[in-house]
């Protein structure tokens, strides 16, 4: 079984196990994956803030019937289900140290949003939408931005490169190695299978433009698969955070599982329930 069916296999399973009832993508047709309704996919509501943030996004992840969202795999859900628990009960530090983004001690991380924007230059329409950020006060790093991966590594399609309008830009002067990278995979991708880092690229030079080379950290947060799926996507993600360290900018990585262990390793007790359902759902 391969990575993407492998991680919708396992989150019907999941809802079956639960009673919660599935539906197609087109509701009567298509595989059911679906829940009927948001909330059935969801640890809990969404925020107001929060829906109003993926309203405002450019995934169109509440949009139709059923919504991506409403998707067992979707990777919105898990982000959601994962950062907006400790955004609703204002201990943001404790899961930004458990992404290692900071350690246990700082409590300089104040808010969490969703699908926020940072433009790379004033002449491009769209921005690309970070998941997740992370926002700071009194730290050098204002923001921690993660990028979130769930099924839609694994599922065979390929991802665009870097379009020729990115490459003249002057915002490349101190970070020339992750430029050459842009070079590789412009216009088309034909040397990462399953990281996207065309998409990892945008996201730095937006983040650069606004907060400078030094004031943001960017994680990617994947979910890792048996086989040769994974063990591909964990050398691919090990070349980019290489590149990235070579110009200097403050990218890791981190599996969900390994996030999810260490959460239930440290509040278990405390946050019974939250920890109940993402080991019960995600590992």
């Amino acid at each position: 079984m391969n990575g993407y069916n492998y991680i919708i296999s396992k989150q019907i399973q999941w809802a079956r196990n639960h009673e919660i009832a599935l539906i197609g993508s087109k509701g009567e047709q298509g595989r059911p994956a679906y829940t009927q309704n948001l909330d059935d996919n969801l640890f809990e509501p969404l925020l107001p803030d929060t829906l109003q943030s993926f309203q405002e996004g450019d995934g169109n992840e509440l949009a139709g019937n059923p919504a991506k969202m409403q998707a067992v795999h979707s990777s919105s859900a898990l982000s959601v289900n994962i950062f907006q628990y400790w955004k609703s009960r204002k201990q943001v530090p404790a899961i930004a140290a458990a992404c290692g983004l900071c350690n246990q001690t700082t409590k300089f991380s104040k808010n969490i949003t969703f699908e926020v924007k940072y433009p790379i230059d004033a002449r491009f329409q769209f921005s690309p939408n970070i998941d997740v950020v992370i926002h700071n006060s009194d730290s050098p790093y204002k923001v921690f931005a993660i990028e979130c991966k769930f099924s839609e590594a694994y599922g065979g399609r390929s991802h665009a490169g870097i379009k020729k309008k990115y490459l003249d830009l002057d915002i490349w002067k101190d970070i020339p190695n992750l430029h050459e990278l842009a070079l590789s995979i412009s216009p088309d991708d034909h040397q990462f299978q399953y990281l996207h880092p065309a998409q990892l690229i945008k996201h730095i030079l937006g983040l650069k433009k606004v907060f400078g080379k030094t004031g943001f950290r960017l994680l990617y947060l994947w979910y890792d698969v048996l086989g040769s799926a994974g063990t591909t996507h964990k050398v691919e993600i090990s070349i980019f955070s290489e590149v990235a360290k070579l110009d200097n900018i403050h990218f890791h990585a981190l599996s969900y599982q390994d996030l999810i262990i260490r959460l239930a390793d440290n509040y278990r007790n405390v946050h019974k329930q939250y920890i109940e359902y993402i080991t019960g759902r995600y590992l």
